[in-house]
């Protein structure tokens, strides 16, 4: 099998991606904060923010942005595709060596992707846990349990499958396929990298309460797909093995 390459030190080329969905109140902030973590990381960076099908001011926040700086892009779903389906289309989108990405909704501080690239002189992923989350008792109960299955499904031991606070290389995305439109994508992502042989460091960010928008990570429906989408995943990745083991 043919291992991940090391990355360079320097220049760090970087793509930045966050969805955005119905998120008005937090676009435009979201955005200055990713523009000057970056500015402070790195002078080859974009930054694209993937509209997913808002219905709110968000595309017309979204383009006026890029308009601003030269550095952002806005690309819009029509119409809504789930949180799987954006960051599908930032992950396709992204041109850069590297790709990071977080929410769009400011849970998360920009400013903490330092605490990621020390880790990428030993892993070829860096996924940040959320320390001391900001959800309510059950939400934080239901993702316990969501990652301790998918660990246990797929061989990972990653504290937080579903923290949005994650580094990629760039060409992972051109050796696997990404199916998931929900609540599995990350657990997809990470499953099909090792699978591949790509390490994954980790590494705790700070998480805080959100202020606004809307949330549907909860919803009923979204869960039940994910359960559903995990067990054929699971039956995909043991065909790619075994086809491998026979060649």
């Amino acid at each position: 099998m043919k291992l991940p390459h090391k990355p360079p030190r320097q220049p760090l080329s970087l793509s930045v991606f966050f969805p955005c969905y119905n998120e008005e109140m937090h676009v435009e902030r979201t955005a200055e904060r990713a523009l000057e973590a970056c500015r402070e990381i790195s002078s080859d960076f974009e930054i694209i923010i993937v509209d997913d099908g808002s219905r709110d001011r968000t595309p017309e926040l979204a383009d006026a942005l890029a308009e601003r700086y030269a550095e952002v892009r806005a690309v819009h779903n029509r119409p809504n595709l789930g949180y799987g389906g954006a960051l599908q289309r930032g992950f396709r989108e992204a041109t850069k060596d590297w790709v990071f990405y977080t929410d769009g909704d400011g849970q998360f501080d920009f400013a903490e992707i330092v605490k990621l690239l020390p880790l990428l002189e030993e892993y070829d992923i860096v996924s940040g846990f959320r320390m001391d989350r900001k959800d309510a008792p059950l939400r934080r109960l239901n993702a316990w349990c969501w990652t301790t299955l998918v660990n246990t499904v797929f061989g990972l031991r990653v504290r937080d499958v579903d923290g949005a606070f994650k580094i990629y290389p760039r060409r992972l995305f051109d050796e696997i396929e990404m199916h998931s439109m929900g609540a599995l994508i990350d657990a997809e992502i990470l499953a099909r990298a090792k699978n591949l042989g790509y390490r994954i460091g980790q590494v705790g960010v700070h998480h805080y309460a959100r202020d606004g928008g809307e949330q549907s990570g909860a919803n009923l429906k979204v869960i039940a797909r994910a359960f559903v989408e995990l067990f054929r995943l699971r039956r995909v990745i043991a065909a790619a093995k075994r086809a491998r083991s026979r060649s």
